[in-house]
């Protein structure tokens, strides 16, 4: 019989703000919903947009790659004057939140998300994206698709990715109209990849020697969410309490090393049973659990916000809004929900 497992999945909150547990799957398939012991580290998703500087240029609907970032609470300062599209700025723009602090670096995998206090009518969506200006460098191919977020109404959220992951080292200018600048960097290179047949999570850092790692994953009926996602943001401790789930009192406690990877509860965490199964049976309600060894800690700490956690040989892929599942879509996909249909190259400038 399966061991009921610490969860570590955080709630249906925001996509940058941990909570409850996951409910993988369809309408609640997957309980468990962590709370956060930190809730300002959840800042480095869904912050207002920050401001400074000046910088970066591109254009609408495909501007260009970035990496979101882990933090900043910067208020949103005017924007340095730029040629202005044809269209008349959307008022949306005015109240925008974007996943990334300013002057942050973050992993490759990080797409940009832009999200609304209210939802964007199609009408007005390749307005947006035109008055959503990303500038690279070395210049980078990219472009706007609108994601209906697990915890929004469609037409709150517009992610900015490339085809393929960031290349580390691109550094970025986002401007929301005339509203905000922000500048970010990114960084290395780090995938980790879950087997959940193997029970082994493979972690490969800019080209390194691969680490293999014993894991135990979501037991049958309460499977891992199959597919690429992005590390959103990581915390030393997570509150997680299957009550709040409907699983009665299989869990409720704190649990180390949280590194969270959808908004419906998904985390790669420390977890005592681990000691026991990982490397041998997956047991846990979800996430990916780790040794108490020092392994969790380890992981935690080399890991940063746009990290690409790719899990293989699970069941059901997590659908884009989920987190950052952006990488899911293949590129014509992505361009099939751009209010343009088009990407663009961003060139940066001084």
């Amino acid at each position: 019989m399966y061991t009921h497992d610490a969860p570590g999945r955080p709630a249906a909150g925001h996509p940058h703000r941990p909570a409850g547990r996951d409910t993988h799957g369809p309408a609640g398939r997957r309980p468990r919903r962590p709370r956060s012991v930190a809730a300002a580290l959840a800042a480095a998703c869904g912050l207002l947009l920050a401001a400074t500087g000046c910088a970066g240029t591109t254009s609408s609907a495909a501007a260009e790659p970035t990496a979101p970032a882990a933090g900043g609470t910067h208020r949103p300062t005017a924007a340095p004057s730029r040629t202005a599209p044809a269209v008349p700025e959307p008022a949306a723009l005015a109240g925008a939140r974007v996943n990334v602090g300013e002057g942050a670096t973050v992993g490759v995998g990080m797409p940009i998300s832009v999200t609304f206090p209210h939802p964007v009518p199609e009408s007005r969506r390749a307005a947006v994206e035109h008055w959503l200006s990303v500038g690279t460098e070395p210049s980078v191919t990219g472009a706007w698709s609108w994601v209906k977020d697990r915890n929004l109404l469609g037409g709150q959220r517009v992610d900015y990715r490339p085809p393929a992951y960031w290349k580390p080292g691109t550094r970025v200018t986002l401007r929301v109209g005339t509203q905000a600048v922000r500048h970010f960097t990114v960084g290395r290179s780090l995938t980790a990849t879950v087997d959940v047949r193997s029970h082994t999570m493979t972690v490969e850092e800019d080209g390194r020697p691969s680490t293999r790692i014993p894991v135990t994953a979501g037991r049958p009926g309460l499977d891992t969410w199959n597919g690429t996602m992005v590390v959103m943001d990581k915390q030393p401790k997570v509150y997680m309490d299957s009550r709040t789930v409907g699983l009665g009192d299989a869990y409720h406690g704190y649990y180390a090393w949280a590194v969270h990877v959808t908004t419906s509860g998904t985390y790669v965490h420390q977890n005592p049973n681990a000691n026991t199964y990982a490397g041998r049976d997956n047991v846990t309600h979800g996430c990916v659990g780790l040794a108490t060894d020092g392994t969790a800690e380890r992981f935690y700490q080399r890991v940063m916000p746009g990290d690409v956690i790719r899990v293989t040989g699970s069941k059901e892929t997590v659908e884009a809004g989920n987190g950052y599942g952006d990488w899911n879509l293949t590129w014509s996909e992505w361009l099939s929900h751009s209010a343009t249909g088009k990407g663009g190259t961003g060139h940066a400038r001084p």
